[in-house]
């Protein structure tokens, strides 16, 4: 079911029928923004630089996924920011929806990469809210 939701979410947006995109750039990996990991994650077959910049994405959801497991596994964060679903989305699914997500919000595009992913990831996959404190439950 989730992965017909980012499906859907891809193609409402656009992502699967969009006209072609810019051609990646070396400026793209380096400028560290919001929109530049999304042109980096978009890069169609056509582009020249379509593996580097795949696996520049790839990698950079990876590291970033993984920190904030690192932190917020270590408790020493402030919470999880996001939690994934049980399966987890696959990573070409994170990537897909991600770029669909950054074109829905263009706003956040000079924000910093993490910054982007991070707000991306919150909204996509939200933690659920925390069970009010209270009686115990009756037995």
């Amino acid at each position: 079911m989730r992965s017909r939701r980012l499906l859907a979410l891809a193609l409402g947006a656009g992502l699967l029928a969009a006209p072609a995109m810019a051609e990646v750039t070396e400026q793209d990996f380096r400028g560290g923004r919001t929109g530049d990991l999304a042109a980096l994650c978009s890069a169609g077959t056509h582009d020249r630089m379509h593996t580097a910049a795949l696996n520049w994405c790839h990698g950079f959801i990876v590291g970033a996924g993984q920190y904030h497991r690192s932190v917020t596994d270590a408790g020493t964060g402030p919470g999880s920011l996001f939690c994934l679903p049980t399966p987890e989305p696959t990573l070409e699914q994170a990537r897909i929806a991600f770029v669909a997500w950054a074109r829905a919000h263009p706003q956040h595009a000079s924000e910093r990469a993490v910054d982007g992913l991070s707000r991306f990831a919150a909204d996509t996959w939200p933690c659920p809210a925390a069970k009010p404190a209270g009686r115990p439950a009756k037995r």
